[in-house]
């Protein structure tokens, strides 16, 4: 019983790691892109193998000439996060900021963070001499009502070396070539976010209040960002006066399943792109760029049968990429037949 798999449920101990096959295109994690020099990870097949229809040629050429945000809206699978890759990878605008939304998130999570707590501890150990820290910065007391009066201050760390950009701050930094941020499931937000990012997106500036209050002793801060070091950047950026401001607007991309419906004054700074499901034919355009010719000629009756099952409920593309990939497999027909059960199995109801 169950031969045909990696893993049979008996607990006999065996080999069969050995026999697993290779990861499909879109989650081998070996996969590595070079833009510019820089190494990095773009999740993946996504920005090789994204098709681009005219309606999405067209939505992204108006947003990037017009400076505004492109909202995507589409069932699951239909493409609307690749098209972030895809738009960095062709435009070599290197990597891709990912700020991904829950009903959680609010504006400040995209923008910085500071770690007051971290800070803090950092002081205490430098006031006991077991600061690993070298840089260190006077703290800022303002007249001569502060604790200290007018005696010698203690020494803290360095503020900046305590706040980290988000995806959406980094995006916003003031640099020559825009970045591509990609806002993921905005529709899962609560009611407020969308218009807190209108500000945000209409002045493509904001302020650090932490960073902006120690500006007349720390006028310039240098603190961490979303992208991390790398081998040719050391992953921080210089603040002034507490304000990031953008000198080209970022690609920004937004992401929404349809799940709710958006503020009119927030619709209104978009530029709109609506993905529906796709057909056969482009559902074989899809497999052939991930799996390749083989992909399509042994899948053929597996995208008419998806097309016939996603007509009763929610199917995302990638289960029917995942389908095809283990009907490529060495596994028997039996056992093909009860995996491909497992990986197509609907979302949801249907329309």
């Amino acid at each position: 019983m169950h031969e045909g798999y990696i893993y049979r449920g008996h607990g006999e101990p065996h080999d069969g790691i050995e026999r697993l096959p290779e990861p499909p295109p879109w989650r081998d994690m070996r996969q590595r892109e070079f833009e510019g020099g820089e190494h990095i990870r773009p999740a993946g097949a996504r920005a090789h193998t994204y098709q681009a229809t005219e309606a999405t040629v067209q939505s992204v050429n108006a947003a990037l000439m017009l400076r505004r945000p492109l909202l995507v809206t589409g069932p699951p699978g239909s493409g609307k996060s690749s098209l972030a890759y895809h738009i960095a990878h062709e435009l070599r605008l290197g990597r891709v900021l990912q700020w991904p939304i829950t009903s959680r998130t609010t504006l400040k999570d995209g923008l910085y963070s500071y770690d007051a707590i971290g800070r803090l501890q950092e002081a205490g150990l430098a006031a006991s001499g077991q600061s690993s820290r070298s840089s260190r910065e006077p703290v800022t007391y303002d007249g001569p009502g502060s604790a200290y009066g007018d005696g010698p201050r203690p020494e803290q760390p360095d503020i900046g070396a305590f706040i980290r950009l988000g995806p959406l701050g980094t995006a916003l930094l003031p640099v020559e070539r825009p970045r591509v941020l990609l806002i993921d499931e905005i529709d899962k937000s609560d009611l407020d976010l969308p218009n807190d990012l209108l500000h945000v997106f209409e002045n493509g500036e904001f302020v650090i209040p932490e960073l902006a209050r120690v500006s007349r002793t720390t006028p310039t801060a240098r603190v961490h960002t979303d992208d991390g070091r790398t081998w040719s950047s050391d992953g921080t950026a210089a603040i002034t006066d507490g304000r990031v401001s953008c000198t080209t607007f970022p690609v920004v991309i937004l992401t929404s399943n349809g799940e709710r419906d958006f503020p009119a004054a927030f619709l209104r700074r978009c530029i709109r792109l609506d993905l529906p499901s796709p057909d056969t034919q482009r559902l074989a355009e899809i497999v052939q760029a991930h799996l390749g010719n083989e992909g399509v000629r042994l899948g053929a009756y597996l995208i008419e049968d998806f097309v016939r099952r996603r007509a009763n409920g929610t199917l995302s593309t990638d289960q029917l990429l995942n389908a095809v990939y283990l009907l490529l497999g060495d596994g028997t027909s039996e056992t093909q037949a009860e995996l491909l059960e497992q990986v197509l199995r609907p979302l949801g109801p249907g329309d």
